[in-house]
């Protein structure tokens, strides 16, 4: 028989539980996820031209590459990656681009905005660990963002970062 008494007990139980056993799992994702079904990742990537003055490859991508999953707007994730500093002080970087490959952004042309994830993090990630790659939890937002380094095509505020262990 439900009563009031149960149902009393049962909501302090739920209202006083760990908060891990109310946490969501995060979807894992894979850099591929992040480009909408349908598009061919042959699709994104863009053709380039070199540049006589720079000495760069300047990619042109067409408009597949700012298509966006927006199956994962809202999402709690978690997607490992590269950290290419944005915003950084004394206690390490809390503004980053999260890229699939080491390199991205800085020795070789951007990624396209759909394999770009502009990242902000309330605790700072620790500049020697900035080589490692490293697992973002968050909730994911489709965005489109232009930085110095290439345009973004999500977004997450880290709830949790951590070592990527192979």
């Amino acid at each position: 028989m439900f009563t009031r008494r149960t149902a009393l007990t049962a909501l302090s139980a739920a209202i006083l539980a760990p908060n891990s056993t109310l946490a969501a799992t995060p979807k894992v994702l894979e850099w591929a996820d992040l480009i909408p079904k349908g598009v061919p990742y042959a699709a994104v990537i863009g053709q380039g031209d070199f540049n006589d003055a720079t000495g760069n490859w300047d990619i042109i991508f067409d408009e597949n590459a700012t298509k966006l999953n927006e199956d994962l707007n809202g999402k709690f994730v978690k997607l490992p990656g590269f950290i290419v500093p944005l915003e950084f002080g004394s206690k390490g970087v809390s503004e980053f681009l999260l890229v699939p490959y080491v390199g991205a952004c800085i020795h070789t042309p951007p990624p396209p905005a759909n394999q770009l994830v502009f990242v902000s993090t309330p605790t700072p990630w620790p500049s020697e660990s900035l080589w490692d790659p490293v697992w973002i939890y968050g909730t994911l937002r489709t965005q489109l963002k232009a930085t110095d380094l290439g345009q973004t095509g999500y977004a997450i505020v880290a709830e949790t970062m951590e070592i990527y262990q192979w």
